[in-house]
């Protein structure tokens, strides 16, 4: 159970933490997550949704033709967002909303992207069930995210750092992205790991109707 005031306290964080986010998120990028964002979201086709952009990190990754909506929580994070999005003459739709409770009618867009974003959401099942809800019937859910490693000793390790990582991040080092989508109802059409199973690609289908 997700303690009702857990989507605050996330808020707030991120919020204090907007101005110093992407220089602390350099290192640990390029050493786990490589290509990983430009790979997300070259997926991304036709009126795309992107959950929790943050500051922005991937919009020089999207094509041209790509009809772009994202939302974040956080309103600190969604101002640098729009200050890059204007630095690179980026259109795009920022809404500041709740991943968690998509302010989108069904059946809105054709993909959905999301990188390094469920690990904070509160409740990331209630994330991509309103994920299947906005995409429309073969629209694909397209996923870059930190998980809980295979690798017994790496997830002992994960298991050792969650509970303070929660407490002072909001960082949740033990989920799994595949199961959330599974449960939501997707057929997952690829899924590979890297750096010892802690970093997943996952690209989850909607069933055409």
């Amino acid at each position: 159970m997700v303690p009702h005031n857990e989507t605050e306290r996330v808020r707030a964080f991120y919020d204090s933490f907007a101005a110093r986010y992407d220089q602390s998120m350099n290192f640990s990028e390029k050493f786990f997550v490589g290509d990983g964002r430009a790979w997300a979201c070259s997926q991304a086709h036709g009126q795309v949704l992107e959950l929790a952009i943050g500051t922005g990190r991937n919009l020089s990754f999207y094509a041209e033709d790509v009809d772009l909506t994202a939302i974040e929580l956080s309103p600190s994070m969604l101002e640098v967002a729009r200050q890059r999005a204007r630095d690179l003459k980026r259109e795009v739709e920022l809404v500041n909303g709740d991943a968690q409770a998509l302010p989108f009618p069904d059946q809105s867009f054709d993909t959905v992207v999301c990188t390094l974003a469920l690990c904070t959401i509160p409740d990331e099942h209630k994330a991509v069930a309103e994920v299947w809800r906005v995409l429309r019937p073969g629209g694909r859910f397209i996923a870059l995210e930190h998980v809980r490693s295979p690798n017994i000793i790496i997830r002992g390790i994960e298991r050792l750092l969650e509970p303070m990582s929660v407490r002072t991040e909001a960082d949740h080092l033990l989920r799994e992205p595949v199961e959330a989508a599974q449960a939501a109802g997707f057929s997952i059409e690829y899924l590979t790991r890297h750096k010892l199973g802690v970093i997943e690609r996952l690209i989850a289908r909607k069933a055409e109707q």
